[in-house]
């Protein structure tokens, strides 16, 4: 399917009317997986022409993405990865996880960015970063589209290593993310050490549901359940 080439709009307004010079892209990838990191990309990449056919990760073959993942690794300006562990994201939330992972990210950046561009329709960063939000940023904005790609690459090749010890799960090919391989892992092994044990697939297997791990939320707090699907889909 046909689809517009992300631009530098975003990215020019912001310098327009923030004065910014520095302004990252930010994208995440494993908010709906049921095992591994959720994984946050911050990169940087000025106003120069984007490799071609740069777009979001979710539209690109794995082939095709795996490529223009090593050619935007030397054509960015810089780029960071932060992630929050399985463990800190039962413990916290997936918002608040998202946060961490975030700002591990920004905070990993050589310089500082004055100004960040966050896929997605809810600013999850928050002070003391400056923060412009963008719905398909990672369609339409450069700097997102390039932190898009270089995440889904990079955690997707750290879930085929964390499952060269768990074959039976297939995270290699499903990369955390339910799958028919994975939810008969799941139903005959249990979890495994990189599960997330907060949710709500585990209320549908009675033999290892004593697991689940279960979070007393602060007064007025909300859980960050997006992505938390149960078994029956």
């Amino acid at each position: 399917m046909p689809y517009e080439p992300p631009t530098h709009t975003v990215e020019r307004s912001l310098r327009a009317t923030t004065g910014a010079k520095i302004i990252a892209g930010v994208d995440e990838v494993g908010r709906g997986a049921w095992a591994g990191p959720v994984t946050v990309c911050a990169a940087v990449t000025g106003l120069r022409r984007p490799p071609e056919g740069l777009t979001d990760s979710k539209l690109l073959t794995i082939k095709r993405r795996t490529a223009l993942a090593l050619e935007l690794q030397k054509w960015v300006t810089s780029y960071a990865l932060g992630h929050s562990s399985p463990e800190e994201i039962d413990s916290l939330g997936m918002t608040a996880a998202l946060r961490l992972a975030a700002a591990r990210a920004l905070e990993s950046l050589p310089v500082r960015p004055d100004a960040v561009i966050l896929d997605g329709k809810h600013d999850y960063l928050g002070t003391p970063w400056r923060v412009r939000t963008v719905i398909k940023g990672d369609q339409s904005c450069v700097a997102v589209a390039a932190a898009s790609v270089i995440a889904k690459v990079q955690r997707d090749k750290m879930m085929a290593e964390l499952g060269t010890d768990h074959a039976n799960f297939g995270f290699a090919d499903n990369a955390g993310y339910p799958s028919p391989v994975h939810k008969a892992a799941l139903a005959e092994w249990g979890p495994t050490p990189h599960h997330r044990l907060s949710w709500a697939y585990l209320d549908a297997l009675p033999q290892w549901r004593h697991l689940k791990k279960v979070r007393s939320w602060a007064e007025g707090s909300v859980p960050g359940i997006e992505g938390q699907l149960g078994f029956d889909f």
